[in-house]
């Protein structure tokens, strides 16, 4: 059951479709790129991106959470592309990881939600983010058949 998620050796044998490889390292990339951004922007985005206020009390701990999730962020970016570049048979088993990531981020939205001047980016976004990751979770663990492996 667990095999196609977590296989008992990792390589570069990928089996699924390659669009969902392929969208992969596309995430990849927009992951990277938005965690730098999260990183090296003064206000961490929060500001100028989430559109929150950070000119009040606490302003500087709302920048510190966006800057040091952008490091995690960063983290998790390097991770995807070393499994693209190397290790593509864990493509399925990050795919889920980025479901329930999102789902996550969903529900602390909901749990603990904040006033912005606009709806967010990544607001916006993981509402792409659920049906395209969940189909492409899909599209990487089917097998191509020998005609498709061409």
């Amino acid at each position: 059951m667990w095999e196609p998620f977590l296989p008992k050796e990792a390589g570069n044998d990928y089996r699924g479709y390659a669009i969902a490889k392929w969208v992969f390292l596309l995430l990849a990339a927009v992951g990277f790129v938005r965690s730098c951004i999260h990183l090296l922007a003064p206000d961490g985005g929060a500001g100028s991106i989430a559109g929150m206020d950070v000119s009040v009390a606490g302003g500087d701990g709302i920048i510190f959470a966006f800057s040091l999730w952008g490091s995690a962020q960063l983290l998790y970016a390097v991770i995807q592309l070393v499994v693209f570049f190397r290790y593509r048979t864990l493509i399925p088993f990050l795919y889920a990881l980025m479901f329930v990531e999102t789902l996550l981020r969903m529900l602390v939205g909901r749990m603990n939600p904040v006033e912005f001047a606009h709806t967010p980016p990544g607001a916006i976004g993981n509402y792409i983010m659920l049906p395209l990751v969940a189909v492409m979770l899909v599209l990487s663990l089917k097998r191509k058949s020998k005609r498709e492996q061409r």
